[in-house]
């Protein structure tokens, strides 16, 4: 029996939590430094799964099956494809930087204990999401991945509740109630979502038979299963519900901009750059794969959507004052670019979209975690407080213009090529679609540019002056992330190798072809 490498790559991170949480209390460097080394052997184990992996093999790769609940159906089984894949080693690589941007976080703003926040459980909470979202991944049977898709929930909810923003924290009485208020709406949205899915599985269950993606694809080939088009719209309706929630589309997005403002910048990348990643995943992998012609059906309407996401969160982050929820605005635009390619139904949009969501992570990341150092440093979210950075902190301003470039596309960083080959993809199918789509280019650099401008040029003002620069662990958070939006701006074909293929099969599933470009002969 092989080596089960795939479920070692959730499992390390589930057991790192484990072990994190049972630290001592006094021995919180301990808890920290076992929570890094765990999520860096997780890379690495994420990285040979890479490198296992065939992009010219078959669809599902290092796959695993077993019994898990024999009398339901219910099976253990793991796969990744090329999208599957990409988006494993997308957080096994960002929980690093997660751990090391949050190194301080955690820690007790007083001595006593009424006051003491648990480091221990912070960093556990977090190993432990790393380890459902890369499992959620790998699934290919669906009950298994629903249980994912609901159980990351739980550390997410505590992750945004129990440790807010140190920007607020011991200086404004409300603070606890926003939180609060940020976690449950979150755990509330996706609830909901996560229930009508529940709904959609067992409907699935029903008509299927099984809930293995590939059972029911070879009962699909054979013709052994028959899906009346009403029932497999409301299933499809089911699953897409709460992979939108999760997205977030609009208008099921108000819960983002409430949960990336009160949690810390770490979790708010968790959340952004990981968990909603899940959402747009999901829907290649099981509403195209499962629901083809309901995906078909469903697609003008989600085309809609997607168009008034992109435009409406960049209207919205153009006009904000809060740094943090200006960068969750611009990400609700970002997927809505996301979705639009996905449901372009063309190869490269599919591709465009599968590569947004890997550079997407790798942007917001760099991004807001610049901004969680700015925002440690003065005490404050508010774009006013600030002014004249670049002049104290160069290093700072600099890496926080190289994020927000990255943000607005710039040509020669990494997510240029993933909007471009979406506009490339939605043009070729439904050009007026592809025209509404470019003014959230527009409205992007507006946002971004506003944004650096009102804080990092101009005088210096007095609430910023002797504000300390980068130290070295922050430098080892954002250089080794403006190195990938480089090089993946200018060489992205290690990634658009393995999404390919995988897209190709999506294509396949609901039957579509790339349309022909209309060429006029010559006179």
């Amino acid at each position: 029996m092989s080596f089960p490498l795939l479920t070692a790559t959730a499992a390390l991170p589930a057991i790192g939590a484990i072990a994190t949480a049972a630290v001592p209390a006094q021995r919180r460097t301990a808890a920290k430094w076992l929570a890094l080394l765990v999520s860096l052997a997780t890379l690495v184990l994420a990285a040979i799964v890479l490198i296992r992996f065939e992009p010219g093999g078959d669809r599902y790769q290092l796959t695993e099956s077993h019994a898990w609940i024999a009398d339901f159906g219910v099976r253990y089984e793991l796969g990744v494809d090329g999208i599957g894949v990409a988006l494993l080693a997308l957080t096994a690589l960002l929980i690093p930087f997660v751990i090391l941007a949050g190194w301080h976080d955690a820690d007790p703003l007083e001595t006593h204990n009424s006051r003491w926040r648990p480091t221990q459980g912070f960093f556990a909470l977090i190993l432990m999401v790393e380890a459902m979202v890369i499992l959620s991944f790998e699934a290919t049977d669906v009950f298994l991945f629903y249980i994912l898709f609901e159980a990351m929930l739980i550390p997410m909810y505590f992750l945004i509740g129990g440790f807010g923003d140190r920007a607020h924290a011991g200086t404004d009485e409300n603070a606890a109630a926003q939180r609060s208020y940020a976690a449950v709406k979150f755990l509330l949205y996706n609830l909901v979502g996560g229930l009508i899915m529940l709904a959609a599985v067992i409907g699935l269950y029903a008509v299927a038979g099984s809930f293995s993606l590939s059972e029911i694809a070879e009962a699909r080939a054979n013709g052994s299963l028959e899906m009346a088009t009403s029932t497999e719209r409301w299933l499809f309706l089911g699953f897409f519900f709460a992979f939108a929630v999760k997205a977030p589309l609009w208008p099921l997005h108000t819960w983002l901009p409430n949960a990336m403002g009160e949690a810390t910048a770490p979790v708010a990348v968790l959340i952004t750059a990981i968990v909603d990643k899940v959402g747009t995943f999901a829907m290649l992998r099981f509403c195209l794969q499962l629901f083809p012609e309901a995906s078909k059906w469903a697609t003008p309407v989600v085309l809609a959507l997607a168009l008034v996401s992109i435009v409406y969160g960049a209207l919205l982050a153009v006009g904000q004052r809060d740094i943090k929820r200006l960068i969750a605005y611009a990400s609700i635009s970002h997927f809505g670019f996301i979705i639009l390619g996905i449901f372009a139904m063309t190869s490269q949009g599919q591709s465009g979209a599968t590569l947004y969501m890997v550079n997407h992570g790798i942007s917001t990341a760099a991004l807001m975690l610049v901004a969680g150092f700015l925002i440690t440093r003065r005490g404050s979210r508010l774009i006013a407080d600030y002014g004249g950075v670049q002049k104290v902190a160069p290093i700072l301003a600099g890496t926080f213009l190289v994020g927000g470039l990255a943000t607005l596309s710039l040509p020669g960083l990494a997510p240029f090529v993933s909007e471009f080959l979406v506009l490339v993809g939605v043009f070729s199918a439904y050009p007026v679609a592809g025209i509404i789509a470019t003014t959230g280019i527009v409205l992007a650099a507006l946002y971004v540019l506003v944004l650096y401008q009102r804080t990092m040029t101009g005088p210096v003002k007095a609430t910023v002056q002797g504000m300390p620069d980068l130290r070295a662990r922050e430098l080892v958070v954002v250089v080794p992330l403006i190195a990938l939006l480089l090089f993946l701006g200018v060489f992205p074909k290690p990634l658009t190798e393995i999404v390919d293929p995988a897209v190709q099969h999506t294509m396949s599933d609901v039957q579509k072809q790339d349309p022909q470009p209309e060429v006029e002969a010559a006179k």
